[in-house]
Parts: C-alpha cells; sequence; structure tokens
C-alpha cells in the first residue's frame, strides 16, 4: 500500500495537519510489558494511527518500534475497539518520517 497525502483540519487548534496514509509493522508495549505486533494506518511527524490487539485507553504510556529503528515513546490520545491515535514524545526527523513512507510502498 502506497503512502497517500491527507489534510486534515485540526480540531484543537484550527491548523492544518498532513498525514500520510502507510501500513507499517510496528512493535508496541507500555512500559515493562512484553512487545505486540501491531500496524501504523497512518502517520505524521508528532503522531500516528495504530491498529492492534492490544488494549489500550487514553494516556496510557507507550513504546513504539518503527521498523530499523529502536522503540520511541509515546502516548495515547484516543482509542476505540482496535484502534488508537497516539503522538510521539518527540517529532520524527524528517529523514525518519521519509524513510518510514517510502518503506511503506
Amino acid at each position: 500500500m502506497g503512502a497517500k497525502l491527507q489534510t486534515e483540519l485540526s480540531r484543537a487548534d484550527g491548523r492544518l495537519i498532513d498525514r500520510r496514509s502507510v501500513l507499517i509493522g510496528v512493535r508496541v508495549r507500555r512500559p515493562g510489558e512484553t512487545w505486540f505486533k501491531s500496524q501504523i494506518t497512518d502517520v505524521t511527524a508528532i503522531g500516528f494511527r495504530l491498529k492492534s490487539f492490544m488494549k489500550l485507553t487514553a494516556d496510557d504510556d507507550l513504546w513504539v518500534m518503527l521498523p530499523g529503528f529502536e522503540g520511541r515513546r509515546a502516548r495515547v490520545l484516543w482509542s476505540r475497539a482496535h484502534e488508537s491515535g497516539g503522538v510521539f514524545e518527540r517529532p520524527l526527523h524528517p529523514a525518519i518520517l521519509d524513510h518510514i513512507i517510502k518503506i511503506s510502498q
């Protein structure tokens, strides 16, 4: 599945956020727990949408391991069914974001 640019108006502050539709296998875990296989279905430099069978709730702290990189800290912003939205503790470097998008194609 190739990456597709999507633009969505952020409800919180009225700014436009560019996000990429991707399908990337990742591993996630809460601190002190084991890694679970999951998928990121869209990504920006600051956040992601995650599909996972791991039960997540808003404000959960996570580690997200993107392919080829060490785990990155993140926080769950929302969750419903097996889908969650999260924000990285530190934004992805543009080169990392470009690499993640490229490998999803």
